[in-house]
């Protein structure tokens, strides 16, 4: 039987101690992101309502020709939409935010399967951290897939907000007809939004259930 160094010895002293720390921070952030995607929830639903009822405001005043309540239709759609980017704006910091941690989580992996090598660990440790590897990669990809989602919908509600203030006022037919495919769209947006959060919150369980696992993979390892 190999004899370990006193090198290994040390690696894998270091590796089980820092571990543990490592673990419940990332169980932490897990938990924390959870806390955020129902404060979101929340937030879509509230907003894909309130959408709804703009755009039902502004059929009402349309087909009335009330020119004082599509003016208030207009003002309300302005800080509706200025809200809702600074809103995207907060949540696209959250995504860039995960993408940064998966990262650091991904470069931890690494250096955990370097010990592995140079500290001769067997076959089954290997294995774990391999699979811990994997697991984080995917969560980069995810987490990279709904940052871009959320920059390319925040850059259309940029767009939207530009075509809304050059319409602001007018009440010919084809301005109406163009607020109305403006909001048409928002109130899509505003659904995708809720669709968007509840997938985030499926794959911010899945994170959660990994992190657990590796906790009870890593107890192992100890022993």
């Amino acid at each position: 039987m190999k004899r370990m160094t006193l090198g290994a010895v040390l690696v894998l002293s270091f590796a089980a101690q820092a571990q543990p720390v490592r673990n419940a921070k990332e169980r932490a952030t897990d938990r924390k992101e959870l806390r955020q995607d129902a404060r979101e929830r929340r937030d879509d639903w509230r907003d894909k309502a309130a959408m709804a009822t703009v755009l039902a405001d502004f059929d009402a005043a349309r087909a009335a020709n009330d020119a004082a309540k599509l003016g208030a239709v207009d003002a309300k759609v302005t800080a509706m939409l200025a809200a809702e980017r600074r809103e995207t704006g907060a949540e696209l910091a959250k995504d860039t935010a995960e993408v940064g941690r998966d990262r650091a989580e991904l470069r931890s992996d690494r250096r955990e399967l370097g010990r592995d090598r140079a500290a001769g660990a067997g076959p089954g440790v290997r294995a774990d951290d391999r699979h811990d590897k994997r697991d984080d990669r995917r969560d980069l990809r995810d987490d990279q897939r709904d940052r871009a989602v959320e920059a390319a919908g925040g850059a259309r509600l940029g767009a939207i907000s530009a075509e809304w203030a050059a319409l602001a006022g007018k009440t010919d037919a084809a301005s109406l007809d163009k607020k109305r495919a403006l909001l048409a769209e928002l109130n899509q947006l505003a659904g995708a939004e809720v669709v968007q959060n509840a997938g985030e919150r499926r794959e911010d369980k899945k994170e959660l259930r990994e992190d657990r696992r590796e906790t009870r993979e890593d107890r192992r390892q100890r022993r």
